[in-house]
């Protein structure tokens, strides 16, 4: 018999559909500019008409699964383009859309809107820091590390399991929290972690699956998984987090 508490039986990690700031960010990258042309904030950025066709496209993948496969409840980041993407994915299934701010985006603190090559501009000292420390444990000023996403996603699980015992859970979010999700589902180490995201950018609207096995751990089924994209051939997007210092 398993020793292990009540929790969700299925876990399905998805990140937000291509958004209107992953397109500033790749605009900015290519004409080499030091911040994004985004004229709201952070979390009132809407998905493109791109990240809306591939929410729509996963919101049909999901409800053409048989109706014991299917997500049972949804968590959403607050943010609009995760919200809207799990409101989009999820229209046909007939589940309520809960948020939890647990799941927001890093906050990127004093680089918020910045590209790297910007921050290696105008804070290179603070660039200097981040190659010491490392991506997982680096602050910037005023934002969290990776470090601190992961107490915000171990807190969720804590609470929520009782809550979602049993239930098939959709968890909307962003590309570093569902990176940090490994971390602390798989208990990875940090050059375990580092080595996955160096190898892997999250897709928009791709869904990370974990499932619960006879011994009661949640074990990794499938990761960053695109071919409900590819098959209704919309397009596959991976723009990165921007506020990285190149």
């Amino acid at each position: 018999m398993s020793d292990r508490g009540p929790g969700p039986s299925v876990i399905w990690l998805v990140r937000h559909g291509e958004s209107m700031g992953n397109v500033a960010d790749a605009k900015a990258q290519q004409a080499g500019a030091g911040r994004l042309e985004l004229d709201v904030r952070d979390p009132d950025v809407p998905l493109s008409d791109t990240g809306r066709a591939q929410a729509e496209a996963l919101g049909r993948h999901l409800a053409g699964l048989p109706e014991e496969e299917r997500p049972t409840a949804v968590l959403s980041s607050p943010f609009a383009r995760a919200l809207t993407t799990a409101t989009l994915a999820t229209d046909g299934l007939g589940v309520r859309v809960r948020t939890d701010e647990r799941l927001r985006e890093r906050d990127f603190g004093a680089f918020d809107g910045m590209t790297g090559a910007g921050i290696r501009e105008q804070f290179p000292d603070e660039a200097g820091r981040r190659d010491l420390l490392g991506k997982f444990y680096y602050r910037p000023p005023g934002g969290e590390s990776w470090a601190d996403v992961a107490l915000r996603i171990r807190s969720l699980l804590a609470t929520e399991a009782l809550r979602h015992d049993c239930e098939r859970l959709l968890v909307v979010a962003h590309q570093a929290v569902i990176m940090v999700f490994r971390y602390v589902l798989e208990e990875l180490t940090e050059q375990e972690l580092l080595e996955v995201d160096r190898e892997h950018q999250v897709a928009n609207a791709s869904f990370t699956r974990y499932e619960m096995d006879a011994d009661g751990y949640l074990r990794l089924a499938e990761f960053n998984v695109v071919d409900h994209l590819v098959a209704e051939d919309e397009h596959v997007t991976e723009e990165p987090d921007a506020a990285q210092p190149a």
